[in-house]
């Protein structure tokens, strides 16, 4: 499953130098962190939407999750941020309950 990520980020990473005319990625990162952060809140309200109606039509959730994740990689990779951190780090919380990882959390 990480190899769909990584790849992913690879990718996203050379539409950096892509003409915004001719790739989706790239008009968003012309367009600056604000878009991004805008489609990344978006695709999270729609998600939510969708999880909300998920009797109605199951697959929506699917594809407004894959729509999330996408968008997340996208801002990652504008902020230099790499997906691996992201990867370690959950991989660094499997098997620790939820509430012991939230206590220590430093606070924000």
């Amino acid at each position: 499953m990480n190899d769909i990520l990584q790849h992913l980020a690879i990718l996203l990473e050379q539409r950096k130098t892509a003409d915004p005319s001719t790739s989706y990625v790239a008009g968003l990162y012309a367009k600056g962190l604000n878009k991004i952060l805008e489609k990344v809140g978006e695709e999270a309200t729609e998600t939510i939407l969708a999880a909300k109606d998920f009797a109605l039509d199951p697959q929506a959730i699917v594809k407004e999750t894959a729509d999330l994740w996408f968008h997340s990689l996208v801002m990652l990779v504008y902020l230099q941020v790499p997906v691996d951190q992201v990867l370690n780090e959950l991989a660094a919380r499997h098997g620790v309950s939820g509430l012991v990882e939230k206590a220590g959390r430093n606070p924000s």
